[in-house]
């Protein structure tokens, strides 16, 4: 099974629902498919015999899809990629991109450029994707994110300087 998560953002992201689409047709794709779609349209793959779909997907039913799949092709957010990353599972992220208007700038891309740098793979073009699914990624062994928490490292700066009272007025 693939498990497909497009995120949930007011931005479609039709450029993989059409990458999915040439694979089914072509029978790249020739398993149990899970779509979640957020508000993208799949009309192109609703219909497909292998594909289940759902706009939405609470957390726990979205772990559960992905220890059941061998492969989890992910939009490139960043609390998307810290759960496929920290189950250890199979996936390959598909960022989004502004100059399709699928988001408001190419954060994700930058995003997925830099975790590549810890064995995470991104697609660009559905050649890579087809590739993804036919030779998928071993399951993700490391950590990602483990450095100190933004809040946590901005108090232990305070906590070490002293700051002159403010005076009463």
């Amino acid at each position: 099974m693939i498990t497909v998560t497009l995120g949930t953002i007011p931005y479609s992201f039709e450029r993989t629902i059409a990458w999915l689409n040439a694979l089914l047709d072509r029978k790249v794709i020739n398993e149990p498919i899970f779509v979640q779609y957020g508000i993208t349209d799949i009309s192109p793959i609703a219909s497909h015999p292998l594909v289940t779909a759902q706009s939405i997907v609470e957390s726990t039913e979205l772990l559960a899809l992905v220890k059941r799949s061998r492969l989890i092709l992910s939009h490139a957010g960043q609390g998307s990629t810290r759960m496929l990353a920290a189950e250890g599972a199979s996936f390959v992220l598909i960022p989004r991109l502004s100059r399709y208007k699928e988001h408001v700038d190419d954060h994700q891309l930058l995003f997925a450029q830099n975790v590549q740098h810890f064995g995470v793979r991104y697609c660009l073009h559905l050649k890579e994707v087809e590739d993804a699914i036919l030779h998928p990624p071993p399951p993700f062994q490391g950590q990602l994110f483990s450095g100190p928490k933004l809040p946590d490292y901005l108090r232990s700066l305070y906590a070490q300087r002293s700051y002159p009272q403010r005076l009463k007025r």
